[in-house]
């Protein structure tokens, strides 16, 4: 249906001011346990965080932090969800007003990447453990990932014809979804060196209009 790329309402070439908030979520300001871990990671890393330095930091047993997270991967994992759920939040918010739902997850997406790059936690975790990213960039994805590609399959799905407003071409959501995060992701887990070429974060009005033509424009046939 969606053959050609709209010629009308062309998605901002200029840059979009992230305005996003970089504190820490509301949910994990109010959350003890998920508070300390945030603090503790932006003083030692991740490599050097324990349970047993959360628990004394939140003011709290640890039998307290392990009844409610088993082990520290799932506590990690539950502070970069309600982090990432944070910023997606805010970035559907700043994107409301935008005339379709091509549009609205183009702007979404590159925003939150945007906000993620810059994001406290991450950018410690870049800057001091690195390596800790890695098996969620070559072996699998993250809790925190699944997330984000929820919320993107659903953006498509109200976009498609057979279920939206018709602005993003027909074809797999789970696929097309899949696609986006990893393009996405890409610019968050290379922020660093991508910061020292474009320190004026310019790259992310290229990624919206990147996604944008993707969401509309059909392959070209082989």
């Amino acid at each position: 249906m969606l053959s050609q790329r709209p010629t009308a309402a062309k998605p901002a070439t200029q840059a979009q001011s992230p305005t996003i908030v970089l504190a820490p979520a509301p949910a994990t300001s109010k959350d003890p346990v998920l508070r300390a871990t945030y603090d503790s990671i932006m003083e030692v890393g991740v490599r050097r965080t324990t349970l047993a330095d959360v628990s004394r930091r939140a003011g709290v047993s640890r039998m307290t932090v392990y009844r409610k997270y088993d082990d520290l991967p799932t506590l990690l994992a539950a502070l970069l969800t309600e982090e990432l759920g944070s910023l997606l939040e805010q970035a559907n918010r700043r994107s409301q007003d935008l005339p379709d739902a091509a549009k609205r997850l183009a702007r979404t997406t590159a925003n939150t990447a945007a906000a993620l790059a810059a994001h406290p936690v991450l950018a410690r975790v870049l800057a001091v453990d690195p390596e800790a990213i890695l098996p969620l960039i070559v072996d699998r994805l993250g809790s925190t990932q699944r997330v984000g590609l929820a919320v993107i399959t659903e953006q498509i799905k109200a976009g498609q014809s057979k279920s939206g407003d018709g602005s993003i071409r027909n074809a797999d959501p789970d696929l097309m979804a899949l696609t986006v995060l990893a393009t996405a992701q890409s610019f968050v887990f290379s922020a660093r060196a991508i910061g020292t070429a474009d320190p004026l974060g310019r790259v992310y009005p290229e990624l919206e209009l990147m996604l944008h033509n993707y969401l509309v424009e059909s392959p070209v046939a082989p």
